[in-house]
């Protein structure tokens, strides 16, 4: 083998040498399967986080809205006691009068699982 064979033939050697090294390097600088899977974890974790946290100012605010349906209810319900309480003293006031309270209209439908009174 004359020396431009060898020439010839080290330099392949040493571009295969290269290839091999590049290639290898190449493998080494991007990121391992464990990695990506890492990564995607803090991503699924981070965005489970912020969900939790939006649907817990959710239910609190639902709360805060029950509540406040709560206390009008409540209310609602004072001010029918109420009502009633004054319809019967001026029926009772109209009796001892010796007068006869007008007829009442007929309760509607709607009204009718609510009033549990013979007024």
């Amino acid at each position: 083998m004359s020396v431009e064979m060898w020439t010839a033939v080290s330099s392949g050697v040493v571009g295969v040498v290269s290839a091999g090294a590049a290639v290898w390097s190449g493998q080494a600088a991007r990121r391992t399967r464990q990695d990506r899977r890492r990564d995607d974890f803090t991503v699924v974790t981070d965005a489970m986080r912020k969900e939790i946290d939006r649907q817990g100012q959710r239910i609190e605010e639902l709360e805060q809205t029950s509540d406040r349906q709560e206390q009008r209810l409540e209310g609602a319900g004072v001010a029918i006691t109420y009502l009633i309480d004054r319809i019967r003293s001026l029926t009772a006031w109209v009796h001892s009068a010796g007068m006869e309270p007008p007829v009442a209209k007929p309760i509607p439908e709607r009204a009718r699982e609510f009033i549990h009174h013979d007024v």
